[in-house]
């Protein structure tokens, strides 16, 4: 009897040419992502082998642990292009947004319009992994109120969801955008986040898809995903993204 092995497709053939990430955490030494700059470089060197060449990094913004203001973040940014240049790494699409925790401090921003969105007016925000804020749907109003749309990043890594899986449509029904971490469609957050991912793919919940890169081993098991039967249930996820071009 043989065994074969499942050949991996590589992923500078699974993300379209103007994929663009939408979640990762590049900026050198702001959060629990890359460390310094030459980390940075490294990490964005790596993701640019499979493909990806257009980055809307997001660091956390996270009460007193990660307190990063958006001039913060954004001078971490031209610190990062004027490095990529100096490498000659100049065909690389650049930018800041923020993965925002939906706690008090962040509805201070919302009220100050003190945010860094996506692109127009999309702004991933998160949850903590224990538990939903008490008034989650009321801060979900005042982003829509201000002329927002929610990303909700890696809705399948709150596991307080999975054993009531009508919670993610009142979710959607209330406005919340959905982005997948590719990450989740390995045995990175354990099988329980796998297998919900699986299943608000089936249900065609997500909207959008990102690597939430922080280090290099995120990057060495992103290559799983190169599969013929994954490829094909994000095939459209992927396409998605380009509209944050």
């Amino acid at each position: 009897m043989f065994f074969f092995k499942k050949k991996e497709i590589p992923l500078n053939e699974v993300f379209p040419n103007e994929f663009v990430d939408i979640h990762s955490h590049l900026l050198p030494g702001i959060d629990d992502g890359a460390k310094n700059l030459d980390h940075s470089i490294e990490l964005i060197s790596k993701m640019y082998s499979y493909g990806i060449k257009n980055f809307i990094t997001t660091p956390h913004v996270l009460g007193d642990l990660y307190p990063n203001s958006s001039e913060t973040i954004l001078n971490k940014v031209e610190e990062v292009k004027a490095e990529l240049n100096n490498r000659g790494l100049d065909d690389i699409q650049f930018r800041a947004a923020a993965e925002y925790m939906m706690d008090e401090k962040f509805v201070e921003r919302l009220k100050n319009d003190d945010i860094l969105t996506l692109k127009d007016n999309f702004v991933l925000v998160e949850m903590s992994y224990f538990n939903a804020p008490y008034n989650l749907y009321d801060i979900l109003f005042e982003i829509q109120l201000k002329g927002y749309k929610p990303v909700l990043a890696h809705p399948e890594r709150y596991n307080f969801y999975h054993q009531d899986f009508q919670n993610y449509y009142k979710l959607k029904k209330a406005g919340c955008l959905f982005q997948l971490n590719l990450l989740s469609l390995t045995e990175q957050y354990g099988k329980g986040v796998q297998k919900t991912a699986q299943k608000l793919i089936k249900e065609n919940l997500y909207d959008f898809v990102g690597t939430d890169t922080h280090h290099m081993n995120h990057l060495r098991l992103l290559k799983k995903i190169g599969d013929k039967k994954t490829v094909k249930t994000i095939n459209e996820l992927l396409l998605n993204n380009k509209k944050f071009k």
